[in-house]
């Protein structure tokens, strides 16, 4: 990759980027920009993936909303996303958990890591 864009996409970064994994109940707060408003919605669910690296990195978070399957994908060093929570941790056996989109109900559920 071309020295100048590695040197803008390092002025990018946060310098705290929250520890979390895929199968991780958490809480997105992300700023939302109504007018000349702004305010945090919280988005809260499951990581079914985290995918690429450095500034382009994104993470998926999945919800049941009223009875409807809800995904969000947001980039992880985007300045929308004020912070990112760990409600628990998950125990999974693998990176992307496409497999939770055709579940329902306590089968959708992911185990919780007990240390």
């Amino acid at each position: 990759m071309n020295e100048i864009i590695k040197k803008i996409e390092a002025a990018q970064l946060k310098q705290s980027v929250p520890v979390f994994h895929v199968g991780d109940t958490v809480k997105v707060y992300n700023k939302i920009k109504e007018g000349t408003r702004e305010r945090i919605q919280i988005f809260e669910g499951t990581v079914i993936k985290r995918q690429n690296g450095g500034a382009r990195e994104t993470f998926t978070v999945r919800k049941n909303s009223n009875g409807i399957g809800v995904e969000k994908t947001w980039p992880l060093h985007s300045p929308s996303v004020d912070n990112v929570e760990v409600v628990r941790k998950g125990k999974v056996r693998r990176a992307k958990l496409y497999y939770l989109r055709d579940r329902v109900g306590k089968a959708a559920k992911v185990k919780e890591l007990v240390k």
